[in-house]
């Protein structure tokens, strides 16, 4: 069949290229001095590096625009805080406070007198924490959140009146206990409790809180609280792990510095692995000092890229630590496929036509790697996350550079090299040295100072054993007929098992995550999950805008609303509040009607008089009631599972409602909104920028059914990292997608490179087309994904999540894209591709023209094309 081709833009831009590497080979000099120039100046945005670190946690890592952060203005508009009547279920933020849990050191029973010894002792330490500021000595009780002037009590304690006898012969009901007539909820106090008829029997934990007024006095408290509660230690009977409003913020900034050592590590061994793969047994063709300096380039690109970012203002926050290590494999990628192609130029060819032919091949595939590269940053910025918007800014502007540098600064050294090698220097000294042994030196005297040798019959520099190996046996067997089927199964068998684990994908970050292994917030987190889990959030119901509650039939239809959620599985029938229900029960003992707007209305002032925190819930202005709220009790939020079925379900009840506008909020509302959009804009991204790929590889790569391919391998290689992150406990959360985000583009340069040098080889035939794709880039490629894995493997030691999760992915996106490049993509190629052969030659570029002629023509069974018969596409398959 007829077919096409799609190189008007490759044509032009090869040719561009090739001009470019003649003018770096012709002034090398200029081409190195200037990056390094513009690298210093640009570095100097380093200065601004303290001022515009942004780590904020609820900033960065939760969408700009959530549903829930809406909801937080409407609470704070319609139900300001009231310093003087504190409660905790009141507030639109998780507030000012330091809280402990204390456990059984054996995990028995802590309601024991000895225990309560121990924790009445620890509650009146606390208390006694005293800080200085002002010339004023300020202990707790100057510092806490009131009600009615006095410090808000730990209940558990005040039920006992701070009295450790009485614990064991206390009958305290669970969850709720009457104090001095008032119900108390003990579900956040008491944990891991063993009941009899309602009546708590044992537990295992009990937690204390110490909430304080705002202010920055109650920061230094928290400080000090820290430092005291950390060095404690003195106590037989009980286990303390504690948490205060600044640890999670406070422990996710501390170790933003960890990066610094592991990406001091990661490039020495990079640099070590380029040099020693770039290593050669000739004293002229070793390329020591280009590994290097491709390393440096790299490094130059980071530095640039940054430093721009810090002098334009861009904030910094700690996802983007992970781009140095993304840069390191991508320029490391660039510069061995650069390496590859001048080692496959003519020896006896001037610096300049060598730098030139380089340039053709090589800087092409870079480019269609860097493009898209780029491009698939550039679509990360649509996403509703800060610290993805301000990664993705980082890291596109990094890969701009690192291309930039690769293509002028390195390839000016690699002409530079070039010059050497043209007059036979030795690589290490320069000086030129004889390309044959003197026949009056010894063989040790030849092995360093002898060198020069390269492939007489080609022209080019010798083959290096990988190369060698990739043309004589990995490419011959990858094309037998039974390794295809081979193929084709295994793909088969790693789709099924890549699908089976997207299906497990769990969404969310756990905030642990955000802390070191070792921090002490990961205690307290397990033992909050361990015995304080029965009840998550108390969740407010808010109606928005103006009812009439005064309306019998309208009060009806609002309770009927209410009641939908406690119908749900997760909220609780028995714990909840209603300022309405309360108000209905009070109008009965005055009595007074409730169903006359004046009535109700004028009656409100005397109850919340006797109610005083309940005027809390009401926001009555000129006479009218323009919002309410109620309040619900959620139970059993065990994990990120439950968090996601929870707040859906809790925003669908809201919006059945079609009586009332319902809202629904939660301080920890702001981190769930991550799971509104976290799934959809992962896929966003990745769709958009797959089809951006597509265009991309049209344009650049000289035939559509490659091009095509190349798509089809990132939403494969997408898949599999996609579930196999799932089967290695990596949930889909705001990190993981940054680098999900970073996947796409990661996949493009393996299956870019082998395509690309599929459709540009001259063979006849797919499967010779495919052998010499790998015996050209099989290689190239290896040492690009090696060195990246080497490049983030020290993260894996890391006590940060973030750096593991990086770690995992690049690992995976490696193993995987390395597989597609090296395994899949050629033998997809040979089953179905376009084969081209070119109008101007008169025969395949065969050692013996007329005698390989003659094969060709039995093996495909079909004539040579004359001069003037124009180049013909067909498919095999």
């Amino acid at each position: 069949m007829t077919g096409f081709r799609t190189d008007c833009v490759q044509k032009p831009l090869s040719l561009l290229f090739e001009k470019l590497g003649y003018l770096v080979g012709s002034y090398p000099v200029c081409f190195m001095v200037i990056p390094l120039l513009v690298s210093a100046g640009l570095g100097g945005g380093f200065y601004f590096l303290a001022d515009r670190e942004d780590n904020d946690i609820e900033q960065q890592f939760t969408p700009t625009n959530g549903w829930s952060k809406e909801a937080r203005r409407f609470v704070r508009d319609n139900f300001p805080h009231d310093d003087s009547m504190f409660s905790i279920q009141r507030l639109y933020t998780e507030g000012n406070y330091a809280s402990v849990i204390l456990s059984s050191k054996n995990n028995s029973n802590i309601f024991t007198e000895v225990a309560f010894e121990d924790i009445i002792h620890l509650d009146g330490k606390v208390k006694n924490i005293s800080v200085d500021s002002n010339d004023r000595h300020l202990r707790y009780e100057n510092l806490c959140a009131k009600m009615k002037d006095k410090c808000m009590p730990n209940v558990i304690l005040n039920i006992i009146g701070y009295d450790p006898q009485k614990i064991e012969r206390a009958n305290i009901s669970f969850p709720l206990h009457k104090v001095k007539g008032r119900p108390e909820f003990l579900g956040f106090t008491v944990g891991g409790v063993n009941l009899s008829e309602g009546l708590v029997q044992s537990a295992q934990a009990v937690r204390l809180f110490y909430f304080l007024e705002d202010g920055g006095n109650s920061y230094l408290w928290l400080k000090q609280f820290q430092r005291v509660m950390l060095s404690e230690n003195s106590y037989d009977e009980i286990k303390i792990s504690l948490f205060t409003s600044l640890s999670r913020q406070e422990e996710f900034e501390k170790h933003t510095p960890d990066g610094i050592p592991l990406f001091s590590i990661t490039y020495s061994l990079v640099i070590s692995f380029s040099v020693i793969s770039c290593l050669r047994f000739d004293n002229v063709r070793n390329k020591v000092w280009v590994a290097f300096v491709g390393v440096l380039s790299a490094g130059l690109a980071v530095l640039s890229s940054f430093g721009f970012m810090l002098y334009i203002g861009v904030p910094f926050v700690i996802t983007t630590v992970n781009a140095p290590f993304l840069i390191l494999g991508i320029g490391v990628d660039d510069m061995f496929i650069m390496v590859s192609n001048w080692q496959q130029t003519n020896v006896k060819d001037p610096v300049e036509k060598r730098m030139a032919d380089t340039y053709k091949e090589a800087a092409m595939s870079i480019t269609i790697t860097t493009v898209t590269d780029i491009l698939g940053f550039y679509i990360g910025l649509m996403t509703d996350f800060p610290s993805v918007q301000y990664f993705c800014l980082y890291t596109s502007t990094a890969i701009f550079l690192c291309y930039v540098y690769n293509i002028t600064f390195f390839g000016a050294f690699l002409a530079l090299n070039g010059r050497r090698e043209s007059r036979n220097g030795h690589w290490l000294t320069c000086m030129q040295i004889p390309s044959k042994r003197p026949e009056e030196s010894s063989r040790c005297s030849a092995l360093c100072c002898v060198g020069g040798h390269y492939d007489e019959e080609k022209g080019s520099e010798t083959e290096h054993p990988m190369n060698r190996f990739f043309k004589r046996h990995y490419g011959p067997f990858l094309i037998k007929p039974w390794t295809k089927v081979g193929v084709v199964l295994l793909y088969v068998g790693y789709v099924t098992l890549a699908v089976y684990g997207c299906f497990q994908v769990q969404e969310g970050i756990e905030m642990s995550n955000l802390a070191a292994d070792d921090s002490y917030v990961n205690k307290y987190y397990a033992d909050e999950r361990r015995y304080f889990s029965g009840y998550g959030p108390t969740v407010m119901v808010m109606v928005r805008g103006e009812y009439p509650y005064w309306e019998e039939p309208k009060r009806t239809a609002l309770r009927s609303c209410l009641n939908e959620f406690t119908e749900l599985s997760f909220v609780s029938k028995d714990v909840n509040m209603s300022w309405l229900d309360i108000y209905e029960d009070y109008s009965r003992l005055a009595p007074f009607s409730l169903n006359n707007k004046t009535t109700f209305m004028s009656n409100l002032p005397m109850f919340f008089t006797l109610v005083p925190e309940l005027s809390l819930d009401v926001n009555i202005t000129d006479e009218e009631i323009y919002a309410s709220r109620f309040f619900i009790q959620t139970v059993n939020i065990a994990n990120t599972t439950m968090e996601i079925k929870m707040f859906n379900e809790l925003r669908e009840t809201a919006e059945k409602c079609k009586i009332a506008d319902i809202l629904v909020f939660h301080p920890a509302f702001i981190f769930f909104d991550q799971y509104d959009i976290l799934e959809s804009s992962t896929v966003q991204s990745i769709g958009f920028t797959a089809l951006v790929m597509l265009v991309i590889s049209l344009l650049l790569i000289p035939n559509p059914i490659c091009s095509l391919w190349v798509t089809l391998s990132i939403g494969s290689v997408i898949t599999g990292v996609t579930g196999f992150m799932a089967l290695w406990n990596v949930n889909l959360d705001t990190i993981s997608m940054i680098i999900l985000v970073v996947c796409v583009g990661f996949t493009v340069d393996f299956s870019a490179h082998i395509s690309y040098a599929f459709v540009s080889s001259e063979k006849p035939s797919a499967d010779e087309k495919a052998i010499d794709a790998v015996f050209h880039l099989g290689y190239p490629v290896l040492q690009g994904a090696v060195s990246t894995i080497i490049g983030v493997i020290v993260l894996a030691t890391s006590k940060n999540y973030i750096y593991r999760t990086l770690f995992k992915i690049m690992f995976l996106v490696m193993v995987l894209g390395l597989v597609h490049g090296l395994v899949f993509i050629p033998v997809f190629l040979t089953l179905l591709s376009f084969n081209c052969t070119n109008k101007d030659k008169k025969s395949y570029d065969f050692e013996d023209n007329f005698k390989t002629a003659q094969k060709a023509i039995i093996y495909e069974n079909k004539a040579f094309q004359t001069e003037n018969e124009p180049c013909v596409c067909t498919i095999s398959t």
